[in-house]
């Protein structure tokens, strides 16, 4: 088996374990989510793109959230649905589809903090300088946000991957649903320290420059409300802040406790739980939160649905 394995560099994926009763359903419930999260973020990037008073910097830099969305479920759930209803002995990916799976992991992991980033900087913009806002959110600023946040992402993820990769595998099986970087290195029976505390670093790095820079932002957005005396644009606003840091909350629990749980091996179920967490539930969430939420959205989102529901009619 390992010499076979080796030969044709395949690797067994553990996945999820499911008994025979509960693979139907898990995969039923798990489809749903994948439907549901990729509807919902497709139909807002087809309404931003069509919808020419949609046409501003807010949404722009939403469509980044939307697409990292996409990518982050489509790079995982299709996969993991496979070995759902796949026996776990027969589970193969070949080495270089775990390669590219856990580079594009990796990517709408880093790309999620970072594009919530830029979203609550031009929330602070709109909300503590509106007269400036024009000026200042130009579309060579929303390029420049967008390039930034996905530049970022790539480069940290590709020193990740070029650091694990260099490594020789005498192991064949990643202990995880998906493939990621962690799992990846765990395959090496060399010295994987660097690894480990480059990617740690990393971690650290990404956490805490999203982490800072949106209770920073957000805490001047509130402070700025308090000090002002239009209640009904504070109370929007405030709201709108807290359901933006509860999704950002959710993401940063799951992802750290993911990351983290990997050097932690009795724990590896909670750590899969974790992980897949991290992948379906921002998701779902996001289009809801900062799509729906906002005004301009939800009013275009309702003239389609009455529109499409008359052509049908017809």
């Amino acid at each position: 088996m390992d010499n076979l394995t080796f030969t044709n560099s395949l690797l067994l994926v553990e996945g999820l374990k499911v008994t025979p009763q509960s693979s139907y359903p898990v995969f039923i419930l798990l489809l749903l989510v994948y439907i549901f999260g990729m509807g919902c973020n497709i139909t807002l990037i087809i309404l931003i793109s069509t919808q020419k008073n949609l046409h501003h910097p807010m949404h722009f830099l939403f469509c980044n959230l939307t697409l990292n969305d996409i990518l982050g479920t489509t790079v995982m759930l299709p996969r993991l649905l496979q070995d759902i209803l796949t026996e776990a002995s027969e589970r193969y990916m070949t080495y270089v589809e775990c390669v590219v799976q856990a580079y594009f992991v990796h990517i709408f992991a880093a790309a999620s903090h970072y594009v919530l980033v830029i979203m609550a900087f031009d929330r602070y913009i709109a909300i503590c300088n509106p007269l400036r806002y024009s000026s200042i959110m130009t579309n060579k600023m929303v390029i420049k946000l967008s390039a930034s946040a996905w530049g970022l992402a790539v480069l940290i993820v590709s020193i990740l991957l070029g650091l694990t990769i260099r490594l020789s595998r005498c192991r064949y099986k990643i202990e995880n649903p998906f493939c990621d970087n962690a799992s990846l290195f765990k395959l090496s029976c060399e010295n994987v320290s660097v690894n480990n505390v480059v990617g740690i670093i990393c971690t650290i790095m990404v956490f805490t420059s999203s982490l800072g820079s949106v209770f920073i932002t957000y805490f001047k957005i509130a402070t700025v409300c308090i000090t002002s005396k239009n209640k009904s644009l504070n109370s929007k606003a405030i709201k709108t802040c807290s359901t933006h840091l509860a999704v950002y909350l959710i993401m940063f629990v799951s992802g750290a406790t993911f990351i983290f749980l990997h050097r932690v091996p009795e724990y590896s179920e909670s750590r899969k739980l974790a992980s897949i967490m991290f992948h379906i539930v921002p998701p779902g969430l996001n289009p809801l939160v900062y799509g729906l939420q906002t005004k301009e959205i939800r009013e275009n989102f309702v003239k389609l649905w009455r529109r499409n529901k008359l052509i049908a009619i017809k």
